[in-house]
């Protein structure tokens, strides 16, 4: 561990599509034998929080599906990495990449914490939809980007027949999601119940915000209730989210006297 604190990085990745036979247009359901061409990650964008410089890159080889010098990058940067920030990265992103990792023969990641911004936008929060481009256009300075150049599926055919134009747009369209997604999390983090708490990260003894690690915390007059105890809340300075001591501000008499439900 180091006084740094965590290091935090915010993630988004493209795929191509899977290439099958089909007979119909609705309701279809395809066979495995019906797949002519497996799908794999085309592009990842990659930014520490807070930090300018940004990683990406693009799988712009004769062979496009060919991933396997991305992933290795994209390996090397999430075995430093403690806690990604993604959206709807838990149920898509991770497991994508880990799913390329393993096809890959890549070793197994260290643990990483996953923060799904769609998924605390849709916990704490009854929004009129939970799709980054909602989220972005109105609780973000960062709209999404709609490739308007090369629409809909035109972008990724087009990158997977090798027009350079077509990959600059992929790697705009991928890479302008991850600061809009960061500032999204910045938003919603005070409201976060259960965030991983990165004062732990941190090798000094200063009392830090559970959030965001920063020692700028007030202890406030209205204490904490759990079922069980009373405790002093703090709320932080910086991120403005609320925390509680560990230790209860109860008596042992009252410890002793207290019943659960």
């Amino acid at each position: 561990m180091s006084k740094r604190g965590p290091r935090i990085a915010t993630l988004d990745i493209e795929t191509s599509p899977i290439v099958a036979y089909v007979w119909g247009l609705w309701k279809v359901n395809i066979g495995l034998n019906q797949i002519v061409q497996e799908w794999s990650v085309m592009s990842y964008c990659y930014k520490p929080l807070g930090g300018k410089i940004v990683y990406d890159d693009t799988s712009k080889k004769a062979n496009p599906r060919d991933d396997r010098d991305l992933m290795a990058g994209l390996h090397a940067l999430l075995c430093e990495t403690d806690i990604v920030i993604a959206q709807n990265g838990k149920a898509f992103d991770m497991k994508k990449i880990n799913a390329r990792f393993i096809e890959l023969g890549f070793p197994p990641l260290p643990p990483i914490k996953v923060i799904d911004t769609m998924l605390i936008a849709k916990d704490v929060a009854k929004f009129t939809s939970n799709r980054l481009e909602w989220l972005s256009k109105h609780l973000t300075d960062t709209p999404k980007y709609s490739h308007s150049e090369f629409p809909g599926m035109e972008l990724w055919t087009e990158c997977l027949k090798g027009n350079p134009k077509a990959w600059k747009v992929m790697k705009k369209y991928n890479c302008i999601d991850v600061p809009g997604t960061e500032e999204l999390y910045l938003k919603l983090r005070p409201y976060m119940q259960g965030h991983p708490n990165v004062a732990a990260y941190y090798d000094d003894d200063a009392m830090r915000c559970p959030r965001c690690g920063s020692t700028h915390l007030t202890a406030l007059d209205k204490p904490a209730y759990t079922q069980t105890g009373q405790y002093t809340r703090y709320q932080c300075g910086e991120c403005f989210g609320f925390a509680r001591s560990r230790y209860t501000l109860n008596s042992k008499r009252k410890r002793l006297s207290l019943l659960s439900n």
